[in-house]
């Protein structure tokens, strides 16, 4: 039986194709032949990636009546020539390298890589990847420079932990974080050189001050004024860091105004905050009609599991795959976040961990957020409505659940009889 499908063949009458590299890059262009009709005329041209050649690139790109620009996600060395394209009005993609692949044995050139790229591109045969409109660009590098600050400043306070076991002083072992109050008060009086641990301990703020004993245990060490420099050129880096990352969020307030409303219904969800709010929607964006369904989205952010099946057999893993590291971290981290609800999405991570871990529990549940979530960002009416921790209880067949019970009891070597509760 034949069945329709989707696949357009019809091909783009005027293409371009560019093999992007960091000091130039070489456009192909397709068009129709006026004078020959189903034939085609073919240009190949080498320009500077400066933007002066870029600007005359796009100025012949015009004249040539080409419609569809073309290339592959290089390194950033695609953005220059992507961004002024798309100022320009015309419609460029960005593909993935690994849907261009050559055949075997074909010889590869920067002008052949051009041309064999336009020509699979006129036929159709590329889907573009997405890249967000200029707004959500500039809060995605907001985002993911706060991710690398946060980052940075993690790595800088594990050095000053491995600094302060070396001088033998043992302020970790005793305070659960040696950065609130208490903690920087005691490592800036070790930085202006008093080492007296009993001195040192009642610095102690609150409740701390019930530890003040083991504190001065803690700071019988060997602290010297050589770990006092580095130690203040760390906690000096710390505050700067710390500085620069007050300054990107209120930046990233700035950027989030105009999408303040989605942000508000994403955090709706269990497990999302507004600092998870505002990265997904810098990886995403708000218009969803770039993916048709739930299951579509889920897919190009690897949350999904892959198909590899040969001979009516399945192989592999059928593991998710690769995705979008910073949309991964934000959802990992809601799944755990959510996981110490009692919501639906606590009990669904508890329920799969349980049977598979916590690993593929935290993508189970990533993969029903993402689904929230375009819901949410389809329709703007769309309001967040928790199933509840016991929706899988009230569902589940009362005699099926009898059954699993008596199997469980049954394997651990007991004799199982029911009967029913008196009414």
């Amino acid at each position: 039986m034949l069945e329709q499908t989707q696949e357009r063949e019809e091909i783009v009458e005027r293409v371009a194709a560019l093999d992007v590299g960091k000091k130039s890059l070489v456009c192909c262009v397709r068009i129709p032949d006026p004078a020959k009709p189903g034939r085609r005329l073919q240009e190949v041209q080498t320009y500077s990636t400066m933007t002066r050649a870029l600007s005359g690139m796009v100025g012949r790109l015009r004249d040539l009546g080409v419609t569809r620009v073309v290339m592959e996600a290089t390194s950033d060395y695609w953005k220059p020539p992507f961004y002024l394209l798309e100022a320009a009005g015309f419609e460029t993609w960005l593909v993935n390298a690994r849907d261009v692949k050559h055949l075997p044995g074909r010889p590869k050139t920067d002008r052949l890589d051009a041309v064999w790229l336009c020509k699979v591109a006129e036929r159709q045969m590329l889907r573009a990847s997405f890249v967000p409109p200029p707004q959500i660009r500039m809060l995605r590098d907001l985002t993911r420079y706060r991710v690398d600050l946060v980052a940075a400043v993690g790595a800088e306070k594990n050095r000053v932990e491995k600094l302060l076991e070396d001088a033998q002083i043992k302020l970790s072992s005793v305070v659960s974080d040696i950065f609130g109050a208490s903690g920087r008060d005691m490592m800036a009086a070790l930085v202006a050189g008093r080492r007296d641990p009993h001195v040192l301990a009642q610095l102690a703020r609150s409740s701390l001050r019930r530890k003040i004993d083991v504190l001065e245990e803690a700071f019988v060490g060997r602290f010297t004024d050589h770990h006092g420099f580095l130690l203040a050129k760390m906690l000096s880096r710390i505050d700067a860091i710390e500085a620069d990352i007050a300054d990107v969020d209120a930046r990233i307030q700035e950027q989030i105004a105009p999408f303040a409303p989605a942000a508000d219904r994403l955090e709706q969800i269990p497990g999302v905050g507004s600092t998870a709010a505002r990265a997904i929607i810098a990886e995403i964006g708000v218009d969803m009609t770039r993916f048709p369904t739930p299951a579509h989205l889920a897919g190009w952010a690897r949350f999904a599991p892959g198909v590899n099946e040969s001979a009516g057999r399945k192989k592999g893993s059928a593991s998710t795959g690769h995705g979008n590291p910073y949309l991964a971290r934000a959802l990992g981290q809601i799944a755990v976040s959510a996981a110490r609800t009692s919501t639906f999405l606590g009990e669904r991570y508890r329920r799969i961990a349980r049977r598979r871990g916590p690993k593929r529990a935290i993508v189970a549940v990533g993969r029903s957020v993402l689904t929230v979530i375009w819901h949410l960002m389809s329709d703007p009416e769309a309001a967040f409505r928790d199933l509840g921790a016991d929706f899988y209880d009230n569902r589940t067949n009362p005699a099926r659940r009898a059954r699993n019970h008596i199997t469980a009891l049954q394997s651990l070597g007991y004799k199982v009889t029911i009967e029913p509760a008196a009414a």
